[in-house]
């Protein structure tokens, strides 16, 4: 490879390199999480007060009922009973879901600040950071080799 087609190549990576901005950007992500639980709750039922009243001939009457108080009168050879509920709550066993749902929102973002220092930077620093490091070491590799070639130019024409 000619000397020259390799410097030449060696600058040309060092003049394609542009400086980017960083641009913003901005991902968010919604996470729900849905928790289903079946929970048994006890529901209380009121019930009505009811009054039931029976007249009969016979000597014995028989009303009966789970929440009742019952009466039982015979006079004039009627007897007369008469039940009257009581008002009670009575518990009753229902199954229930309850519902979690928790959501989760994850933003990631990436924001361009401007960043002030106090001290300018040097000329060789400017320049590195433009020329990169990796091209610098490749200029020097080149000079290098190019050295190399002319110095064994010249001890072949001093042979001659």
């Amino acid at each position: 490879m000619k000397p020259s087609a390799l410097l030449a190549f060696t600058l040309f990576l060092a003049a394609c390199g542009t400086a980017r901005p960083v641009l913003e950007s901005d991902s968010t992500r919604v996470e729900v999480k849905t928790v289903v639980e079946k929970v048994i709750d006890t529901a209380y039922v009121e019930l009505p007060v009811i009054i039931e009243k029976v007249a009969t001939l016979d000597t014995a009457s028989v009303l009966e009922n789970k929440y009742a108080k019952s009466e039982a009168v015979v006079s004039g050879g009627v007897l007369t009973h008469s039940l009257a509920t009581k008002p009670v709550r009575e518990p009753v066993k229902v199954e229930k879901e309850i519902v979690y749902r928790d959501s989760l929102v994850y933003r990631d973002r990436v924001v361009k600040e401007d960043i002030y220092i106090e001290k300018e930077l040097t000329f060789w620093q400017k320049f590195r950071l433009k020329l990169g490091s990796w091209t610098l070491v490749l200029i020097v590799i080149a000079i290098l080799y190019l050295l190399f070639l002319l110095f064994n130019n010249f001890l072949k024409l001093k042979r001659l």
